[in-house]
């Protein structure tokens, strides 16, 4: 019935099978009430019986407790759905693919390809990064130049970004300013959106508009700057230099 239920609400067939746990606790539960049923109908007393699956109950849920727990944090996953089967997601101990959802433990493939295996409880009080509903990802990134770079190209350098950024199919240009005078260089801090969750689309954009900035700041002479010091050293006076030579 449960399964119908399902299929009439469209579910995916890995939604369906995440629910094989919960079903066998049911069915079990629906077992047990029905022998129950069944003694009483052919005369036995149950109450007795019943009274003992009360006790018997109270000291299997305290000694089961963090199974308990796990089972209703499984319940949270499946109504609330912060991941289904197939999502890649983050912890802030952990990252991988959902494999599988349990009624005690989720399972997750890691990027290495080792298994890692989560309590429920776990993820549930995790804050979880899923990152295959990701529609779009934003590039943020610095360009340095140098000092000696002419005003009147700094002051070109944003249109020049802004024109390489557009000329790509899945980039929405955000901005490009001067952000900062630093010791040894002066910094542009560019952002764009790429509209695409792909993470390799995203490096190959990424790649690409680096590569042109690159190209376009080598045929304009304008220098990307990388850490550098100048030494100053000031010439002494010749009767300083002279008292330094005498012995003694």
């Amino acid at each position: 019935m449960v399964n119908g239920f399902m299929r009439k609400r469209k579910e995916s067939g890995d939604r369906i099978r995440q629910l094989s746990g919960v079903l066998f606790v049911i069915k079990a539960l629906m077992w047990l009430v029905g022998l129950i049923f069944f003694l009483g109908n052919l005369g036995y007393d149950v109450r007795t019986f019943i009274a003992g699956l009360g006790v018997g109950g109270i000291a299997i849920a305290l000694a089961a407790q963090t199974v308990l727990v796990d089972l209703f944090s499984y319940f949270v996953i499946f109504f609330d759905k912060p991941f289904e089967i197939g999502d890649f997601v983050t912890t802030p101990s952990a990252s991988g693919v959902v494999e599988q959802i349990g009624i005690k433990t989720t399972r997750l493939r890691s990027l290495d390809g080792e298994q890692l295996v989560m309590s429920n409880t776990d993820l549930t009080k995790s804050t979880i990064r899923n990152y295959k509903r990701l529609e779009k990802r934003r590039a943020v990134f610095n360009l340095q130049v140098v000092y000696a770079t002419d005003k009147e190209l700094l002051r070109e350098i944003p249109a020049i970004v802004r024109e390489i950024v557009t000329s790509h199919e899945l980039t929405t240009f955000d901005r490009a300013h001067l952000s900062a005078l630093s010791a040894s260089s002066i910094n542009f801090e560019v952002v764009y959106i790429v509209q695409s969750s792909d993470f390799g689309k995203f490096m190959d954009t990424q790649q690409s508009v680096l590569l042109k900035i690159k190209e376009t700041f080598d045929e304009r002479g304008i220098e990307l700057a990388y850490p550098t010091q100048t030494l100053l050293i000031n010439k002494w006076p010749e009767q300083v230099v002279e008292e330094l030579k005498k012995p003694g």
